[in-house]
């Protein structure tokens, strides 16, 4: 059973309009209140959102390698890239951003989740909160009962959410390097070539990225185990593919809640976690 939440996808498609009318110029007038940062600094590309009075008011993207796994493996490259996303949203807001919250995947060690915060304050941040990716897309899509999934690009971490509190976290490494890299040998392309194969032939991938999705949802199992009553709630953007969550629910036989530019629930949910 694939459903959607109303609330969340109103959000998710104003913060991809706010997305587009940054790139094109011109983006909404202020309200004057704090405004709050969030910086995903993801392994395929960089996110950076700001919202005012809790609404998305410039989002902004550039691709990284600066991170593997969650793991900041070029901090120079991911401070620059930062750099240049805050930059670019102050010249469009015309405001100066001093503080920001940044997050890691659940489980890695705390020296690499504070690289995170390192490369933020190397960025121009004086002030850098520290939040997990499934609390953060936790904090975007507001669910009482439910396990939160977000697969990224190099692993997937499951929170398992009662009663608005979270009662189990972890993560498994696979995410979308590992099926673009199943795309890119069945296809013989160049690694980086697959995923934008994987957008604009969707159909085509399918079939070929099931193992790989039934690897993530095998994970899942593992990850909530004794929680099957609850339902997955899909967030990040390895799994923006057509028919995706229908693997997974069928392979699982769980309701999966899918929603629109899932890539962007963990941005704003770092957002909404910001000093």
């Amino acid at each position: 059973m694939i459903t959607t939440v109303p609330d969340v996808r109103e959000l998710l498609e104003e913060a991809a309009a706010v997305a587009s009318g940054a790139r094109d110029g011109g983006p909404r007038p202020l309200t004057g209140g704090p405004l709050q940062v969030g910086v995903d600094l993801g392994t395929a590309s960089c996110v950076l959102v700001v919202l005012d009075a809790g609404r998305p008011v410039w989002v902004g993207a550039h691709p990284s390698g600066a991170l593997r796994d969650g793991v900041v493996v070029d901090f120079a490259e991911a401070r620059a890239t930062v750099t240049r996303l805050r930059e670019a949203a102050e010249a469009a807001l015309g405001v100066e951003l001093v503080s920001a919250a940044t997050a890691y995947p659940p489980c890695i060690p705390v020296a690499d989740a504070r690289a995170c915060t390192f490369v933020c304050e190397g960025a121009g941040f004086a002030e850098v909160a520290l939040v997990d990716e499934v609390s953060a897309a936790h904090a975007a899509l507001g669910i009482t009962d439910g396990a939160v999934v977000d697969v990224g690009g190099g692993s997937t971490g499951v929170g398992v959410f009662r009663d608005g509190v979270l009662t189990r976290l972890d993560d498994r490494p696979g995410g979308g390097h590992h099926l673009d890299l199943v795309l890119a040998g069945a296809l013989g392309i160049p690694v980086e070539e697959a995923e934008p194969y994987k957008r604009t032939h969707p159909r085509e991938s399918l079939p070929i990225l099931v193992p790989g999705l039934q690897k993530i949802a095998e994970n899942v199992r593992d990850l909530t185990r004794g929680d099957e009553d609850l339902p997955l709630h899909l967030a990040g953007g390895a799994l923006m593919v057509p028919g995706a969550d229908d693997v997974l629910a069928s392979y699982l036989e769980r309701t999966v809640v899918t929603y629109p530019h899932a890539l962007l629930i963990t941005p704003l949910g770092i957002a909404r976690c910001a000093p």
